[in-house]
C-alpha cells in the first residue's frame, strides 16, 4: 500500500472519529466540467452521460423552467435550489444532466460545473461549500434519489447547507435533487414519529421543511402511451435505427407490457435491446 493511500485512510478515519470533513480542491484549474465528490476527494468525470436536451421527449414544460432558472444561475442573477420529484424512471436525473451541458455550452464564459453528490457524502457538503466559494467557477450540486428517515442527521446536516447557515450559501453555488417522494421522508415513517412526538404535528412540520428549503418544485408523472412512443420515435431517430414504425411500436408496447410499466427509463432500455 502506498504512503498516499495509508494517509488517505487515516485521515478518514480521523474524521469519523471527530465528526469533521474536509474537501480540498485548491486553485487548480479543473479537468473536467463534470466532477463526483467521493470520500471528500473531487473526481473529475472525462465523458459524461448526458443526453441532448431536446431527446427528452414529454418534459417540456419543466425542461423550460429548470434551463431557465440554470441560465439564470449561469448568468451570475438569482435562482433557486431545485427539487425534481415524482415517478421512476421519467428523466429526472437525466433532465439535470442535460440541462447542465446544455447551458454550459450555451454559457462557456460561465464555466459552469456539475457536481454530483452521493447521499453518504451529504455530510461533506458544508466542506465542500467552503472550498467552491474560493472557486471563480459556477457549480451545479447534484443529489440523486434523495430521501431520508426523520431521525437521520443528515436531513437536518442538508437543511442547513440549503439555508446557508451563518456562512452563507456561497453565490456560486446552486443544489439540485431528485427524489420519489415529494417531502423527502416517508409518510409512514413521518406518522410514526407523529404519534410519538410530544407535539402531534411536529414531526409532520419536520418531514417538509426540508422540502419548503427547495424554491423550485418540479413534479414528474408516468406517461400515457402516445408520449411514450414519442420517446421511442426520438431515441430511434437519433440513432438513426432503421425499423418499420409500426414494427417498432409494436415490438416497444410490448416491451412496456413486460415491465410493467410506461416510462423514459423502460423506452431506453427498450433501445438498447434494439441496438444488440
Amino acid at each position: 500500500m502506498q504512503d498516499e493511500e495509508i494517509t488517505e485512510q487515516l485521515r478518514r478515519i480521523a474524521d469519523q472519529l471527530t465528526g469533521q470533513r474536509h474537501v480540498e480542491i485548491g486553485q487548480q484549474e479543473l479537468d473536467s466540467d463534470v466532477h463526483v465528490l467521493e470520500h471528500d476527494r473531487l473526481i473529475s468525470v472525462a465523458h459524461d452521460a448526458s443526453l441532448p436536451l431536446d431527446l427528452l421527449q414529454g418534459l417540456d414544460r419543466v425542461a423550460d423552467i429548470l434551463r431557465e432558472n440554470t441560465i439564470r444561475f449561469a448568468k451570475n442573477h438569482p435562482a433557486n435550489n431545485a427539487l425534481l420529484w415524482g415517478a421512476r424512471g421519467m428523466g429526472k436525473s437525466s433532465l439535470i444532466k442535460s440541462v447542465h451541458r446544455h447551458v454550459a455550452k450555451q454559457y462557456p464564459g460561465s464555466k459552469l460545473q456539475l457536481i454530483e453528490v452521493h447521499r453518504d457524502d451529504l455530510a461533506a457538503l458544508p466542506a465542500l461549500m467552503r472550498a467552491l466559494r474560493q472557486r471563480p467557477e459556477r457549480f451545479l450540486l447534484f443529489c440523486d434519489e434523495l430521501t431520508f428517515d426523520v431521525r437521520d442527521q443528515l436531513y437536518r446536516a442538508l437543511k442547513t447547507v440549503l439555508d446557508g447557515g451563518v456562512e452563507g450559501r456561497p453565490s456560486n453555488a446552486l443544489f439540485y435533487a431528485t427524489s420519489n417522494r415529494r417531502h423527502l421522508v416517508p409518510r409512514d415513517m413521518a406518522e410514526n414519529e407523529q404519534a410519538a412526538a410530544i407535539h402531534a404535528n411536529e414531526a409532520v412540520e419536520e418531514s417538509v421543511s426540508l422540502s419548503d428549503r427547495f424554491g423550485l418544485w418540479l413534479g414528474f408523472h408516468s406517461c400515457d402511451q402516445p408520449t411514450y412512443l414519442k420517446m421511442i420515435d426520438a431515441y430511434a431517430e437519433h440513432f438513426g435505427l432503421k425499423m418499420d414504425q409500426e414494427e417498432l411500436h409494436r415490438s416497444a408496447l410490448e416491451w412496456a407490457t413486460t415491465r410493467g410499466s410506461r416510462s423514459g427509463r423502460v423506452a431506453w432500455q427498450f433501445m438498447q435491446s434494439c441496438a444488440t
